[in-house]
């Protein structure tokens, strides 16, 4: 019977009051993959009454930039999600050294002093791969501080048990038991030559120092936690409990990329393309995850409530983005990193389910709330626009846009002192002709003068007006609202018609009459 090395259970008071951290590494814009590893970790912490840490594993000084730290402090401030403590793995170089130290007096490590294997970017191998050199790990401790001494450059590698046939077992939250054998596992670097740590090495040490009790992340490092639990145990540590997340994939299955996919990608693209934070958050956590009872539209209260770990699935989730070939175009006002996909408009780049989700924390707004989230995005472009009538135009467009930016297209005639040019065929109502909507704007620039810009007061005068006419309520109305919107498609008229005033409305009845002259 084999020899194992196996992962002891966390002590209950661990479990009752977890320690979990987001350990991101600062070389690109804040990834929606990691910004969902943000969430779970912290859902998870809220959820059981734990401690939430951020640690920027910013250990890559060739790579990482102060762009990429500005993008996830960007990205994780719009999700408004705080934490508790904060750490730069930058700052931590002693403590890794230390246990890299402690390791190496065990004899559980050892130095490399081969020029080809000072690194950390051998990989493991039972097919073959690179696993060891066989002269390095067996050499002398003697003449391996002879050599150190001499100021020859080593990398210092874990020893990796290789007798006995052992066997490295975890149970992990969301895939289960896993085990390999230890022979297959190479003996990977724990220090480069140039004395830095490793990412194994830096990585575990500030998890057992930080106390973490669950390591939540994503399932592309489930290979890595078989050198994590070695060196845990090496180092004389429990390791933590393992949650590996399934993978967000592109629709032709390939692992969401910020190389490939660029800005899609980007949290930061989904707050300048107008989704609520809470709604992205809902969004990303269906991603892999769902509560027991099949529920989707859930706030921020009821995802903490209700998430657990079993509650993750295995299987990569597929991200329903659409390829920028296949959009189509759309008048919708385009961010621009949006634009930079290629792709027509905002609504042909994002998930469908990602905008539903979206419109539906928008009606699920008090128009207040939902009026403050729109002021911002509409004096971007119309500086003059007042709060009041921002607060006025939003609850009759509150069920017809997706995006908070879509305020731009479904109300931009509220905003402009000259409708841009529209057909005035728009103008004549259905089962009508020129005549009868030059009728119309003739009876509604004779009768409005006159009538209390309020919804009852327009809505009796305009319906009597009809009847005088001897045409439908709709074939009045319509021509009135094409001549002050511009369009067909547009909100309630007598309410459109009492937020615009009697006055910008007069003028444009008056300029759609001369268009049908």
């Amino acid at each position: 019977m084999s020899e194992s090395l196996n992962v002891p259970s966390l002590p209950a008071s661990s479990l009752n009051r977890p320690r979990v951290r987001f350990a991101p590494s600062p070389t690109g814009f804040l990834h929606v993959g990691s910004a969902r590893t943000f969430i779970f970790n912290w859902l998870y912490a809220r959820h059981n009454g734990g401690t939430m840490i951020l640690r920027l594993d910013d250990t890559d000084m060739e790579r990482n930039t102060d762009a990429s730290v500005n993008s996830i402090f960007d990205g994780l401030k719009w999700l408004g999600l705080n934490w508790d403590e904060e750490y730069k793995q930058s700052e931590r170089g002693d403590l890794h050294r230390q246990m890299a130290e402690a390791i190496f007096q065990k004899g559980l490590a050892y130095r490399d002093f081969t020029p080809a294997h000072t690194g950390d970017s051998e990989r493991s191998g039972a097919q073959g791969t690179w696993l060891f050199n066989p002269g390095m790990r067996e050499l002398s401790r003697e003449e391996s501080d002879r050599r150190a001494a001499a100021g020859e450059r080593f990398a210092l590698r874990f020893r990796v048990p290789r007798e006995g046939g052992q066997m490295v077992r975890f149970t992990d939250a969301v895939y289960g038991s896993q085990e390999k054998a230890a022979a297959d596992i190479e003996d990977f670097a724990l220090l480069r030559s140039d004395g830095m740590p490793t990412y194994h090495l830096a990585s575990c040490a500030d998890d057992a120092d930080l106390r973490i009790s669950h390591i939540i992340r994503g399932q592309d490092h489930l290979s890595n936690t078989y050198k994590h639990v070695l060196i845990f145990e090496a180092a004389g540590f429990t390791p933590p409990q393992f949650a590996h997340l399934p993978l967000l994939v592109a629709p032709d299955g390939t692992k969401l990329s910020k190389r490939r996919h660029g800005p899609v990608v980007s949290v930061t693209t989904y707050r300048d393309a107008g989704f609520l934070p809470e709604a992205f958050i809902n969004f990303l956590c269906l991603l892999g995850w769902s509560p027991k009872d099949d529920r989707e539209n859930l706030s921020l209260q009821e995802l903490t409530a209700v998430f657990s770990l079993q509650g993750i699935n295995r299987s990569n989730a597929v991200v329903n983005f659409k390829d920028p070939a296949e959009s189509a175009p759309s008048s919708a006002v385009i961010p621009n990193e949006v634009r930079d996909l290629g792709v027509a408009s905002t609504e042909d780049t994002f998930d469908p389910k990602a905008l539903w989700l979206n419109a539906e924390h928008i009606r699920g707004l008090p128009i207040e709330d939902l009026s403050q989230c729109l002021l911002p995005i509409v004096r971007e472009t119309y500086p003059h626009v007042t709060q009041k009538k921002t607060l006025r135009i939003t609850p009759l467009i509150r069920e017809r846009i997706k995006l908070l930016r879509d305020v731009l297209t479904a109300a931009d005639f509220f905003f402009v002192d000259q409708l841009p040019p529209y057909d005035p065929a728009e103008l004549i109502p259905q089962k009508g002709d020129a005549a009868m909507a030059r009728k119309v704007l003739q009876r509604a620039k004779e009768i409005l003068p006159s009538v209390e810009f309020k919804h009852d007061p327009l809505d009796q005068a305009l319906r009597a007006a009809a009847q005088e006419l001897g045409v439908k309520a709709g074939q009045m109305f319509q021509p009135i609202r094409v001549a002050v919107c511009g369009r067909k498609n547009a909100p309630p008229l007598f309410e459109t018609l009492e937020v615009l005033g009697k006055e910008t409305a007069l003028v444009r009845i008056e300029q759609a009459y001369n268009k049908l002259a």
